[in-house]
């Protein structure tokens, strides 16, 4: 069984322009990046602290579960976002959509966006290794030995790639369709 049967990329191709290679496999890599960190995730929806030290216990209520399956799926659902920035769908929006189904996208209204939630997650994400390391970046919650610790740091340090490769896919969007 193959990889794609078990997570189909979105349909790419298609483009008025030709996409370049380094962006399609920055777009396949975007989810990837954010999935370890969903998963890591899920515990916490259960009570299950993954070695974190808290100085107050905190009380545990059902709507975590939501909260937390929820942050998860929206954070995949975002990272998939970026196909746009390389398949048609991102230049002529779908026709079920209802009103724009069909139209072309102007173009700054995916560029605009896309440029703000990429500097949004730099700002978000790319302080997190000097936390791990350290030397300053987010507080980080303290714990219960190294390897907690570790096992965290190699599930949210992918994050710090969504910012950027968010940036230079638009980037590449914007010289692609600059002559529109």
């Amino acid at each position: 069984m193959r990889f794609e049967l078990l997570h189909p990329s979105p349909r790419l191709g298609g483009t008025a322009r030709p996409v370049p290679q380094w962006a399609v496999r920055s777009a396949r890599l975007i989810p990837l990046a954010v999935l370890p960190s969903c998963i890591w995730r899920l515990p916490f929806a259960f009570d299950f602290e993954m070695g974190q030290v808290y100085e107050v216990h905190k009380t545990w209520h059902w709507w975590v579960i939501l909260y937390v399956f929820g942050l998860s799926v929206l954070s995949e659902g975002l990272a998939y976002l970026s196909f746009g920035l390389v398949a048609r769908w991102g230049e002529v929006a779908p026709a079920w959509l209802p009103l724009i189904g069909g139209r072309r996208v102007p173009p700054f209204a995916a560029i605009v966006p896309a440029a703000l939630g990429g500097l949004g997650l730099v700002v978000l994400w790319d302080p997190l290794p000097l936390a791990f390391l350290h030397l300053g970046g987010v507080p980080l919650v303290e714990y219960s030995n190294g390897w907690w610790k570790a096992l965290a740091a190699v599930a949210t340090l992918p994050l710090t790639l969504w910012g950027p490769l968010v940036l230079a896919l638009t980037f590449a969007y914007y010289r692609r369709r600059r002559a529109e």
